[in-house]
């Protein structure tokens, strides 16, 4: 493994991967070995006069895109942004969404952006793991970073934008970067509840993520696509955004909010290649009715990922679209691999054949071996768009990552005899609701803080619009008083707690006693199972 990167506040990426596999993936091609400010100015001068973001304030060509990005880059090295920074963004899904990654890139800095539904927790949990000395945001939210700044001793600069460019300085040019420095954290909610969050290279964003969008997005004239990005760049699918345009010369089609109706008019006015959404915007969409004058023929294909795609999702946006269905499966951690449906007969549990310069999968039994192909495991992957580590936490990367840089997923798969990969499970603790994760232990263990339960756990449980939701399973304190509703609970975490909204149970089951495993350990299989039953024959409270 390489030397560790350190950030001025002190806080190391050490690479866990070999160095000697990274210089392979540069030598095979597989990673530019250049980083993402410079690739982002090669793109500049091939397709300068082509539009490179749609938004709602209208369109920005490359040319411009280039102006407004040195702009900031400028403006922020004047603020004290310098190469080693760790800079938080919290900006809506405009232009300085992607400028700001770039003009962060530019300084030598690293990007961590943070989505509009991060609150107060949130945000210090991140800002707090990373040290980010730097934060850049809009007026409607500079009240609640400044807020933070107390709890927050490394935190030099909160830098709000407007809506206009900052000129250009004569004086300021970019950074030297090595390529295999960090250029930007990926936010994922891990099993145990807080952010977890993961450092990607210039080479893996570039490379290995550059790899799986441009699969992902390629045309049929081999023209750069369009893609309408329908969820935030903020986000790690969303990161998508920021790939496309620098490795693909892509027009990213931005929306401020996901309206399945405001998506739909969006594919006909901006004439979209490609639309990247979750199961549950897809399904929304398939849902929304046909008005007069709908044109959709732009599309070649539709993108879903952040969750899994079940049959029927599949099935209803290939009728509703009429084109390919790209279904991808992957993490923040390193993992991705993606299969095209032209038609929903076939197992959506197939996800496709890993591209090693993509990821590389292998799956391992309970003593960590590979097992033969055809046997279920545990989903390991490595390879070009491997991260570096995960921030501030060495404990997970000695959790999860193996013999020389291997993730563990936590899922459970089989590669098959022809080197396909079919996931049969997610195994780690979340609730994907709607594409966004949630760790269950965060919310159980303030819950522990409730007078009036003595026990919770929570579980996922389907649900037909976001895929799941999460329900607490909750014996009551005193039996015959009969427990607190479901409304208590949901005060008492937000109000009390801080715990943001989208965290919130949404269902509550209240029991005489927890089912137990084997361990003396709550079953949370029988749980959910009992959560599934009592969500499926009565309302959503009991």
């Amino acid at each position: 493994m390489s030397g560790a990167w350190v950030s001025v506040s002190g806080v190391e990426f050490p690479d866990q991967v070999e160095a000697g596999l990274r210089e392979e993936w540069v030598a095979r091609g597989w990673c530019p070995g250049r980083g993402l400010y410079e690739l982002f100015v090669e793109r500049v001068a091939l397709d300068g006069d082509r539009v490179a973001v749609v938004d709602d304030g209208g369109e920005v060509t490359f040319a411009e895109l280039a102006r407004r990005v040195r702009g900031l880059a400028a403006g922020l090295a004047a603020a004290g942004v310098r190469p080693g920074s760790v800079v938080a963004t919290k900006l809506p899904a405009d232009w300085r969404a992607l400028a700001v990654d770039l003009a962060v890139a530019a300084l030598g800095a690293v990007v961590l952006p943070c989505v509009p539904d991060h609150g107060r927790r949130d945000l210090l949990a991140l800002l707090g793991t990373s040290r980010a000395d730097a934060v850049v945001t809009v007026p409607e939210w500079k009240g609640l970073v400044d807020g933070l700044r107390p709890e927050l001793p490394w935190l030099h600069e909160v830098v709000v934008l407007g809506t206009e460019p900052w000129p250009e300085r004569a004086d300021w040019q970019p950074e030297a970067v090595d390529a295999e420095a960090p250029a930007r954290i990926l936010v994922s909610s891990g099993s145990e509840g807080a952010p977890k969050l993961i450092a990607y290279s210039h080479n893996a964003m570039a490379g290995g993520r550059g790899r799986y969008v441009e699969r992902v997005l390629e045309t049929a004239d081999g023209t750069p696509p369009r893609v309408l990005l329908l969820v935030q760049p903020a986000t790690a699918y969303g990161s998508l955004g920021l790939v496309s345009l620098v490795r693909c010369g892509a027009t990213v089609v931005l929306r401020e909010r996901f309206d399945p109706a405001d998506a739909l008019t969006a594919v006909g006015r901006w004439r979209p290649t490609h639309l990247a959404a979750v199961p549950t915007m897809l399904r929304r969409l398939a849902e929304q009715p046909a008005v007069p004058g709908e044109d959709l023929s732009s599309l070649q294909a539709v993108v879903s990922s952040s969750a899994m795609l079940s049959s029927a999702v599949l099935a209803a946006g290939l009728r509703r679209f009429g084109r390919p269905v790209v279904n991808v499966y992957g993490a923040s951690d390193g993992l991705n691999c993606h299969a095209r449906w032209t038609s929903s007969d076939g197992d959506a549990l197939r996800v496709g054949r890993p591209d090693p310069a993509v990821a590389e999968f292998r799956v391992c039994g309970p003593d960590g071996r590979p097992v033969p192909a055809g046997v279920a495991g545990e989903l390991q992957a490595r390879g070009p768009m491997s991260p570096l580590c995960h921030v501030g936490a060495p404990e997970l990367d000695t959790l999860l990552r193996v013999d020389g840089g291997w993730v563990r997923s936590g899922d459970r798969g089989v590669l098959e005899a022809d080197g396909s990969l079919r996931v049969v499970a997610r195994i780690k603790q979340m609730v994907n609701r709607g594409g966004v994760s949630i760790g269950l232990s965060e919310v159980e263990r303030l819950l522990e803080g409730h007078p009036g339960l003595a026990e919770a756990v929570c579980v996922p449980v389907p649900d037909p619009d976001l895929g799941e939701r999460m329900c607490v399973c909750a014996v009551p304190r005193e039996q015959a008083a009969g427990g607190p509703e479901l409304a208590e609970l949901t005060e008492y975490l937000g109000g009390l707690c801080g715990l943001e909204k989208y965290k919130w149970p949404e269902r509550l089951l209240l029991l005489d006693r927890l089912p137990l495993g084997a361990s003396g350990k709550p079953d949370r299989l029988a749980l959910t199972e009992l959560a599934t039953a009592a969500t499926r024959e009565h309302a959503p409270t009991s």
